[in-house]
């Protein structure tokens, strides 16, 4: 796997980056989002490993509640990572990054 990525970052070219002045306001934005989508991954994670448990025991309905919140979980997680994916694009035009 190493060398699969290793060959796949040498084709990327990073045209001179330009210096961008950090934005703490923005900085502290990101890590909170990061942080944010981490506590709903471990929640759904949790959810989902209780889910198993009431289905191992035939307790389909409490079994479909907790996969539902897990469900629930890692959607709102998805929305933190979509608002940092957006960040990471406009990050990577302001360097004139090219693939």
């Amino acid at each position: 796997m190493k060398d699969k990525n290793a060959k796949v970052l040498k084709k990327i070219k990073v045209v001179k980056q330009k210096k961008q002045p950090v934005d703490k306001k923005a900085l502290k934005k990101i890590v909170d989002n990061h942080k944010k989508a981490a506590a709903h991954h471990m929640e759904a994670a949790k959810n989902l490993l209780e889910a198993a448990k009431h289905y191992q025991a035939g307790q389909s309905e409490k079994a479909a509640q907790f996969a539902l919140l897990a469900h629930g979980h890692h959607a709102i997680a998805g929305q933190f990572l979509t608002d940092d994916a957006k960040h990471h694009a406009q990050q990577l035009k302001l360097t004139n990054f090219r693939f």
